[in-house]
């Protein structure tokens, strides 16, 4: 049985432990507020983008574009998005278990992969995957970053070095729910909403050349979004975790003290006990 002064440190040590996890609640609950602002302007705009793409789609006769052109997926490429740093519950290996269930359920015959996030990095850089150079830019998060994702793959993918790339991440849905997806980017799915009764447009300069605008913007403004949804669920898989956390810690506390003061208590009881033997003793 432990004695009182290891017990005591214990204690002291898992005190010291809840104030960081207390400290990283609200840090996370701070940076949640502004993921969460971001999100929430974001989603409208990709909204509308995608209703302006199927506005004027259905509205094309012959619609041919790189970014449309289906093929046989033979070599694709995952974006798969994770966090830099972890203590943020099963957020990141949620991913990466989503990543490999991915690989193995299809049948592409290349796989290569672009880990955004230092976990996926770390994690794919042991395996035989073949992954390209990963960036960590949630410190950072910007549009640009989110251009400079979706030129590379553009490029790729109108080169015909990849035949289709995907994107794995967390989808933000509230505090204490984040949900996996495996999302498609390219190529652009053509399967446009249908749309009710038709009204004539004017466009200038086409709508052929406003399409070959708006798909590529279309694309990194998915990956941006893409990008602020992760972030997001991070920090609320983080808050949820450093909550849970603290919680464990005061449950450990009470236990600790408890322990303690009955050691404590079954201490001064024997000491009593050898007090009144020993006088019982002289008295004899």
């Amino acid at each position: 049985m432990a004695n009182t002064i290891d017990i005591r440190r214990r204690i002291r040590s898992v005190k010291n432990t809840q104030q960081i996890t207390k400290a990283m609640k609200m840090v996370a609950a701070a940076k949640l507020r502004r993921a969460q602002e971001r999100i929430f302007a974001a989603r409208p705009y990709a909204a509308a983008l995608r209703e302006v793409l199927t506005s004027i789609a259905t509205r094309v006769e012959e619609l041919e574009h790189p970014l449309l052109h289906a093929r046989e997926e033979k070599n694709v490429l995952l974006v798969v998005v994770t966090a830099d740093k972890g203590l943020c519950g099963a957020f990141n290996s949620n991913v990466i278990r989503a990543t490999m269930n991915a690989i193995q359920e299809h049948s592409w015959e290349s796989v290569e992969l672009l880990p955004i996030g230092r976990k996926a990095n770390d994690f794919f850089r042991r395996r035989t995957i073949p992954i390209r150079q990963g960036a960590h830019v949630f410190q950072a998060l910007t549009l640009d970053v989110a251009r400079g994702f979706a030129k590379m793959l553009i490029d790729d993918f109108i080169s015909e070095k990849i035949d289709a790339a995907y994107a794995v991440y967390n989808e933000f849905k509230s505090i204490i729910a984040q949900r996996v997806i495996v999302e498609r980017l390219l190529p652009i799915e053509r399967a446009w909403d249908e749309v009710g009764e038709e009204v004539e447009y004017l466009y200038e300069p086409g709508p052929i050349q406003i399409l070959s605008e708006l798909l590529p913007k279309h694309i990194e403004f998915q990956l941006y979004r893409i990008l602020l949804e992760s972030a997001a669920s991070e920090q609320g898989a983080r808050m949820t975790a450093m909550e849970a956390a603290t919680k464990n810690a005061s449950d450990m506390i009470g236990h600790l003290t408890l322990t303690y003061n009955r050691i404590r208590q079954a201490s001064i009881t024997k000491e009593i006990i050898e007090i009144v033997s020993g006088a019982a003793a002289q008295e004899g």
